[in-house]
């Protein structure tokens, strides 16, 4: 029987974080589906998903389906967002490139639109992942009271923010403060040195000596049989020619 979440403490007594503008609270720069939209407000519905989401698509990145499907109404946002963190895109990007706590907050972050409640409910998510996987998360966090009294089913989600007395700026834009890779994803990708042709080497030096003689080696040989087939090929010519 799996476990449920653990209880953990919150960092604050307001569950809003600080955001990085100053203006009304709780507010969205786009459109919400509960009305009929215009397609260029669908069109900044979708790519202001993406932004939330994924941070930066690229056009091959986008999933085609899911915007042909919220465009004629045969899903709601909500649904658009489940679709989207659940994709390949993300799930590579994101899950395959970090730890179970790394990927709960990205994920709380991302669809809640809050910083995380510490440690603690990093860990309590983590063991969701482990024990009933990534969708499992999502079903729970897109079935919490916390996205459906902030964004429902027809709002995409937005970094929330409060404005704090004698404070202008609030904390960075999640872009910021979400790198792909965890620690220690960057420390393996930091110890391959570009190698001078591109891509990387396990080592900045080259290869063996042995391995250097060998290729020379194969290479002469190379160019010796390439000479002899041009040789043979230009003699038949000529034999023909003369007949």
């Amino acid at each position: 029987m799996s476990l449920s979440l653990q209880s953990h403490p919150l960092v604050s007594q307001n569950a809003r974080v600080n955001g990085m503008l100053v203006g009304g609270d709780e507010t969205s720069h786009l459109p919400t589906a509960d009305k009929k939209l215009s397609r260029g407000q669908v069109d900044r519905l979708i790519e202001g998903a993406y932004r939330q989401l994924f941070f930066h698509t690229f056009k091959a990145d986008r999933n085609l389906t899911l915007e042909s499907q919220l465009r004629s109404g045969q899903i709601t946002v909500k649904e658009f967002v489940k679709g989207l963190v659940l994709s390949n895109r993300f799930l590579d990007g994101v899950y395959g490139c970090n730890g179970n706590k790394q990927v709960a907050r990205h994920l709380v972050e991302r669809v809640l639109g809050r910083q995380i409640h510490g440690e603690a409910e990093a860990i309590a998510w983590s063991i969701v992942i482990g024990e009933q996987g990534v969708e499992a998360m999502v079903d729970q966090l897109l079935a919490s009271e916390d996205y459906t009294s902030n964004f429902g089913e027809d709002t995409v989600p937005f970094q929330r923010q409060r404005v704090l007395p004698g404070r202008r700026l609030g904390e960075k834009p999640l872009n910021i403060t979400l790198p792909r890779y965890d620690d220690y994803h960057r420390q393996v990708l930091a110890s391959f040195p570009p190698s001078q042709t591109g891509g990387f080497r396990t080592s900045g030096s080259l290869p063996p000596e042995t391995v250097q003689k060998i290729w020379y080696g194969l290479i002469l040989v190379g160019g010796f049989e390439l000479v002899r087939v041009l040789a043979s090929i230009v003699a038949a010519m000529l034999a023909t020619g003369s007949n």
